[in-house]
């Protein structure tokens, strides 16, 4: 039995209407840049994030940017990441001109570890962006008390929805940081028809700014206080996700459940490590991901059943070739050196029947009774 990684269009058939009215609403107003549907969801991920204000813009690449440019942060500053994430965390460090500054990652949660944090800031730190991997929140309290006062960026691009208890009480990805970003690139667990991003934050002079970043620096038309970038929140993306975004909550509980169904069928099974969830964290399952001896044989084994699944990260930032100027060498960040050779990310998502869950259970308890 075939199971893909991904199955967006059986989510889509599910939603169809509702999604096709909403696009429908948007061409009939011809209002396509910015405006209501914007505005519409900006709120509504603003009370999702229990944060002050929302803004839209064109990708989670273009949030971390933007928040990256609202802090004045380029040339001569350092800001302290993960390199065991997607590119994108490290690539806008290096695009606004600053360098990145990798740490290693606690081998638990495959997170950034805030240990490694303390040791690694310098006068020239000026900022942390840790990464809330595969749907569960990083230590952000922790992050913050090793800060020394430093901004906090919490890319929550994989965790929209996630939350983490912090002091007793329940915090949402991006609500405790200077800023949290968010991407609704398709495959996440709020995904547009295309590319689309947020920032969200409590500081209202930050929500200003980063409005205006978004629109070429300027509050007014034709009026530019600074030079800032086309990345606006498309119009029709915006509808999308609103019309998905009630679906939301249903959708990570129904991937904790298959999570939990995975994690008790595949624990004890010899060469496999299933995900560790932090107690204090409710993960939204963007993922699932275990550690598995032979990793590459498994993954060509599960590809001959027809069982789609996806390496992330093959090579951790810090040993990328584009990076190669900052003179990190192989062993400089161990936990996510090791971590590259052995995460095995399998199908996770909702739409899931339970015997496409068992087939993926059995391939791999056959593989390792081979």
């Amino acid at each position: 039995m075939p199971v893909p990684l991904l199955d967006l269009r059986a989510q889509h058939a599910a939603i169809r209407d509702e999604v096709v009215a909403a696009l429908m609403a948007v061409v009939d107003s011809q209002l396509f840049i910015l405006g209501p549907a914007v505005e519409k969801l900006e709120q509504e991920v603003a009370e999702l994030s229990k944060a002050k204000y929302a803004i839209g813009c064109a990708s989670g690449t273009d949030a971390l940017l933007l928040a990256l440019r609202a802090l004045d942060i380029g040339r001569g500053d350092e800001v302290i990441t993960t390199p065991f994430t997607f590119f994108a965390t490290a690539g806008t460090i290096h695009n606004v001109a600053a360098t990145p500054v990798f740490v290693d990652i606690e081998p638990h949660s495959f997170n950034i570890s805030p240990d490694a944090i303390a040791a690694a800031v310098t006068s020239r730190s000026k900022a942390i962006i840790p990464v809330d991997l595969f749907g569960q929140m990083a230590a952000i309290e922790r992050v913050a008390a090793v800060a020394r006062g430093l901004p906090v960026i919490e890319d929550a691009a994989q965790s929209i929805g996630a939350r983490r208890q912090i002091a007793g009480t329940w915090r949402m990805a991006g609500e405790v940081a200077t800023m949290g970003t968010l991407s609704f690139f398709p495959s996440k667990n709020l995904g547009g028809h295309g590319d689309g991003g947020m920032i969200v934050t409590q500081d209202q002079a930050l929500a200003t700014r980063l409005r205006r970043l978004r629109v070429h620096g300027g509050a007014k038309q034709y009026f530019h206080d600074e030079v800032g970038y086309n990345s606006r929140l498309d119009t029709l993306q915006a509808a999308v996700l609103s019309a998905k975004l009630p679906h939301l909550a249903g959708w990570s509980e129904k991937r904790r459940e298959n999570a939990r169904y995975y994690s008790a069928a595949l624990n004890g099974i010899e060469g496999v490590c299933i995900p560790v969830i932090d107690p204090k964290n409710e993960s939204i399952f963007n993922q699932y991901t275990i550690r598995a001896r032979r990793r590459d044989d498994l993954q060509a084994y599960l590809k001959k059943r027809q069982i789609g699944t996806a390496i992330y990260y093959p090579l951790p930032l810090h040993l990328q070739p584009c990076f190669a100027y900052l003179g990190y060498r192989e062993g400089s960040c161990p936990e996510s050196e090791r971590a590259s050779k052995e995460v095995l990310s399998l199908p996770i998502y909702p739409e899931l029947g339970r015997s496409q869950l068992d087939e993926v259970v059995d391939a791999v308890r056959s593989f390792y009774e081979q």
